[in-house]
């Protein structure tokens, strides 16, 4: 599939996919939430990734719907929103799902489906003049995108509804305090520490990050029994892998591990 409002790029096992609307500060239409959720799948698919990337072009991350294009779309607006809500959560949950660790790059402004959308990266980086705020009460709204799932385990109850009743904008510093962001950086410096850090993950064990991430996120619906069960068969079946084997042989040695994502 052909892009027209995002970007791809795949190198060294780093999939970099870049929402590409800066005049509108990113915001997702059906265009763009379609192709980012094909993005994402041909990510999932490829061999080649082993980490993905997501971030914004210009001066923001992603401003969340196209509000202008809800404007527009006011007579049949129930079955407008619900179809971008599909579309979004359909790329959402493929990023969640699939078995490679996930960046979200915030490197402006995060606000509704954006900040919905930052929240599903395994771990969340951003600039140091990066803003979050959730903002869909500011038009009547209620929130989508999968932001009531990850708020309130990363913040609790009380503070995501703060978020969302007062439309409060936490600023990245803020956001790392509340436990939201993992890193930040100066804006200067954005680029260059988001690709070492792919860089790293892309030089990782892929399956076992995969089978933690199946693990992670599935534990809050499991019972303590059953969860030790699902560690133990996979903790066994990353033994067969060859990143295990390189892995213990070189901690022995006392090298450092050379691992190929198989």
């Amino acid at each position: 599939m052909s892009y027209a409002k995002l970007l791809l790029d795949i190198h060294d096992g780093i999939a970099t996919i870049t929402l590409n609307r800066p005049e509108a500060y990113n915001a997702l239409d059906m265009q763009l939430a379609t192709e980012l959720h094909d993005a994402i799948v041909t990510c999932s698919e490829d061999a080649a990734v082993r980490v993905v990337v997501v971030t914004g072009s210009g001066p923001a991350f992603c401003a969340g719907g196209d509000v202008k294009g809800f404007v527009e779309q006011l007579d049949t607006i129930g079955k407008h929103l619900k179809l971008l809500a599909l579309a979004l959560h359909a790329a959402v949950s493929r990023l969640v799902r699939m078995p490679k660790p996930t960046i979200a790059a915030v490197n402006g402004v995060a606000a509704g489906g954006g900040m919905s959308l930052s929240l599903a990266g395994d771990l969340i980086v951003a600039t140091e003049s990066a803003r979050f705020t959730m903002a869909y009460t500011q038009i009547g709204a209620s929130p989508d995108g999968s932001s009531t799932f990850f708020l309130p385990r990363l913040v609790g109850v009380k503070r995501a509804l703060e978020l969302t009743f007062l439309n409060r904008v936490l600023s990245a510093r803020e956001a790392m305090e509340w436990g939201i962001v993992h890193q930040l950086f100066p804006d200067d410096q954005f680029q260059a520490g988001v690709q070492s850090l792919a860089a790293q993950l892309a030089q990782g064990p892929t399956q076992a990050y995969g089978r933690a991430k199946t693990l992670f996120y599935n534990s809050a619906s499991e019972t303590l029994e059953t969860q030790m069960e699902h560690e133990a068969q996979l903790i066994a079946a990353s033994g067969y892998t060859a990143d295990f084997r390189e892995g213990v042989t070189a901690f022995v040695a006392k090298r450092t591990p050379v691992f190929q994502g198989r």
